[in-house]
């Protein structure tokens, strides 16, 4: 089998400054990280990186990837606030992670900094951005538009961090044809025109399993390069598509079982502290 693959016609635009996209306030999904759901990435063929970070962005371990976010979301957060420098010990506290891991993560972007006083958070924040690839507009369609559906289009910070609802899809007779939040909901028979009039980059499934049957195909035949999939299956895509899954149940159960084994925990040691023999006086 040939390594060529097929191009991609859908690649992200770059961000210009003008079109940098704008805060909001009333964010309505959780901003906590402890309390996000986790993606579970599948295997995907990489295109070839490029840029001036590319070396240290293909050296960088999936888990680093993840933290990186995070680093991101505080950095600006103190930005904000008007800090303009950050130490790892910082970070570390406000992500609950060490000083240690802050610093081999972001050893691999080589940030400006000095000892004592901390990392430089403005360019900092643009090394963050160029390696996650957040500093170009990504355009991003919706497959569902119901509830989860309408409270993903209704959140903000997707457009903060640089990606653009440009379309939504539904079967749905009473939602095809509306907008919500400006962005129009068409029948999902017109996937693969809407995906091509608006260069579409990524897609988030957020429909009932049993609609998923063909859809990871159809999108990756449309050319969608990433894909989110909140629906409880493993999609058949291309091996050219990265598909990261979110399964809120899973989710559930595993947090149910952390909670468990917490409390099981706190009541041996309890037992053991209540039958330890007392020394005499």
């Amino acid at each position: 089998m040939s390594d060529q693959r097929p191009p991609r016609a859908n690649q992200p635009a770059a961000l210009n400054p003008s079109d940098k996209p704008k805060p909001a306030a009333g964010q309505s999904l959780p901003q906590n990280a402890s309390s996000a759901p986790t993606s579970q990435p599948a295997a995907c063929v990489p295109t070839a990186p490029s840029g001036p970070l590319a070396d240290a962005a293909s050296e960088i371990p999936r888990a680093a990837v993840g933290r990186l976010s995070l680093y991101l979301r505080e950095l600006r957060r103190l930005a904000a606030s008007g800090v303009d420098h950050a130490s790892s010990k910082r970070l570390g506290e406000l992500l609950g992670v060490s000083d240690a891991v802050v610093r081999r993560d972001l050893a691999y972007l080589k940030p400006q900094g000095r000892r004592g006083v901390g990392y430089v958070i403005e360019p900092l924040i643009q090394r963050i951005r160029q390696t996650l690839g957040s500093n170009q507009v990504w355009n991003v369609v919706l497959l569902g538009a119901g509830s989860l559906g309408n409270a993903l289009l209704r959140y903000q910070g997707f457009q903060e961090q640089g990606f653009r609802w440009v379309a939504a899809f539904d079967v749905d007779d009473s939602r095809v044809g509306t907008t919500v939040e400006g962005v129009p909901v068409f029948h999902s028979r017109e996937l693969e025109q809407r995906i091509a009039e608006r260069q579409a980059n990524l897609a988030i499934i957020a429909v009932p399993a049993a609609a998923t049957a063909d859809v990871g195909r159809r999108l990756s035949a449309a050319g969608i390069t990433g894909i989110l999939n909140f629906a409880p299956v493993a999609l058949q895509v291309d091996p050219e598509t990265c598909v990261a899954n979110v399964d809120l149940a899973s989710e559930l159960q595993q947090l149910a079982f952390s909670v468990l084994s917490t409390r099981e925990s706190s009541e041996e040691l309890e037992k053991q502290t209540v039958t330890k023999p007392q020394k005499n006086p």
